[in-house]
């Protein structure tokens, strides 16, 4: 690979390589320890130069490395800066593929919050009071295989009018001397306005890693900035497998369902009981953009080959997780109770027979 096409932030410095600090949201050189924040990195003439080669969805795919798994095939991506030694789903070692082609460039990135150390920390703590699973899952050594990964995802805006009819009654019951009545009335409620979308968050991944990845949502839609290389330097990412168009009815049909949740929430409680009829929205306009949200990533796979996955929201720290089950605990547990229980058995039948 030319110069020309390396990635070029470097520590205006010294001249050594930057890595993007979550703790201090800085970009920090581990040999002068000097930090930067994005405003001051991408004034320096070592980024200017980085930028400008990344401007365009070509030149990014240029500057990321593809790494596939001969294993199970997971495929994840990687700048110049970043190592992928092993595979993150089943930590067997991954081989360089070669270029990134086909894929633009993200517009929008949510940088890494929450660094490795407290990730680990965090999936210890989780994991601390779970008697039943492997030994090994719960150790610091298992912990250490954590990675940060940056998944894709498309994030719409939209703006939209709309209409929606309920049916409602209300209920009254009372007593005249052995009766009881019971007065029923039936409305027509109605509800139309205008509505705006902000930060609808679609997953750009195939069915593979939807739950996981629906499991850490949302995140905070203040933390999302323009994208720039250096915030993926330490890190990996997935390359997205879903397109705008593929995604198109999901999107609308939450919409949908947010709108009529809208409308509802506009309807006076008095009502005994309240049901959507109809249902309109008309979605004027929309802006998607394609972007990266970050996840820490740490998997365990079982003895029955099963894969487990711990997942943490980078971001905001939501958990999604797996756990496997020891199954010699389980027997253990099994025979300590089945003992006390035998020998209760045992003196019942002395006494009885």
């Amino acid at each position: 690979m030319s110069t020309e096409n390396a990635v070029a932030y470097q520590c205006p410095c010294c001249g050594a390589g930057l890595g993007f600090d979550p703790e201090k949201q800085k970009f920090a050189c581990e040999f002068c320890l000097s930090e930067f924040d994005e405003a001051e990195l991408a004034s320096s003439g070592a980024a200017e130069a980085a930028q400008k080669q990344a401007a365009d969805g070509e030149s990014y795919c240029e500057q990321m490395n593809l790494f596939t798994c001969p294993n199970c095939g997971a495929e994840v991506i990687a700048d110049d800066n970043t190592v992928a030694d092993f595979c993150y789903y089943c930590h067997n070692p991954v081989v360089h593929g070669g270029r990134l082609s086909g894929q633009l460039q993200p517009h929008k990135i949510v940088p890494f919050r929450i660094d490795r150390e407290e990730a680990q920390s965090i999936f210890l703590k989780w994991c601390k009071r779970k008697w039943f699973v492997p030994t090994e899952f719960k150790t610091r050594t298992h912990a250490a295989q954590i990675r940060g990964v940056y998944y894709p995802f498309w994030v719409t805006d939209a703006d939209a009018s709309g209409s929606a009819d309920f049916n409602a009654t209300k209920v009254r019951s009372w007593r005249a001397g052995d009766y009881k009545y019971t007065e029923t009335k039936v409305y027509d409620v109605e509800r139309a306005g205008e509505i705006h979308f902000e930060d609808i968050v679609t997953c750009a991944l195939s069915e593979t890693d939807k739950k996981m990845l629906e499991g850490v949502l949302p995140y905070p839609s203040a933390e999302l900035v323009d994208f720039s290389m250096p915030y993926l330097s330490g890190f990996f990412a997935k390359k997205r497998d879903i397109e705008r168009d593929a995604l198109s009815e999901e999107v609308r049909g939450r919409m949908h369902t947010y709108t009529q949740e809208l409308f509802r929430r506009t309807i006076s409680s008095s009502y005994s009981t309240l049901s959507p009829s109809a249902l309109n929205v008309h979605i004027k306009q929309s802006h998607w953009e394609y972007a990266l949200l970050p996840i820490w990533v740490l998997t365990y796979t079982h003895k029955n080959g099963r894969v487990y996955t711990f997942a943490l929201n980078g971001s905001t720290g939501k958990i999604y997780g797996e756990l496997p089950i020891s199954y010699p605990k389980l027997a253990i547990l099994a025979g300590a109770v089945a003992v006390p229980a035998t020998a209760i058995l045992s003196m019942i039948g002395g006494v009885l027979f």
